[in-house]
């Protein structure tokens, strides 16, 4: 990563920030989104700061963006039915305001319920 301080996510990663944490590997945290657009909404964060965003990360370690995508589905089961909505934000124009690589992962809690297309956000 370019910038000089630490992500918020390093931060929370380090121990310095309290965060919800849902899961905790060598290689990947999850913890709940502190402004969530959906009923479940957790992100999964790589530990290493080397990703600023998915595209980075799918060049310089597949093998680490397939560990992520595979936590994402694992806890989607465990927080919902197992339907996700899986949202990469890459670059400040598409709504990325934290620069250190990281999924959200969107879902109804309630068995039986969806989420509407156009209903994120509205909780």
């Amino acid at each position: 990563m370019a910038e000089t301080e630490p992500s918020i996510f390093s931060r929370i990663i380090a121990g310095e920030i309290p965060a919800d944490v849902v899961y905790d590997s060598e290689r990947i945290i999850a913890f709940r989104d502190i402004a969530p657009q959906a009923p479940v909404h957790l992100l999964v964060v790589p530990k290493t700061e080397l990703y600023r965003d998915v595209t980075e990360l799918a060049a310089g370690d597949p093998a680490l963006l397939a560990e992520l995508v595979a936590t994402a589905k694992r806890l989607a089961d465990e927080h919902s039915d197992g339907d996700f909505r899986l949202v990469f934000n890459t670059g400040a124009g598409a709504g990325q305001t934290v620069f250190h690589v990281h999924a959200h992962v969107l879902s109804a809690n309630d068995r039986g319920h969806s989420l509407q297309e156009g209903s994120l956000g509205q909780l």
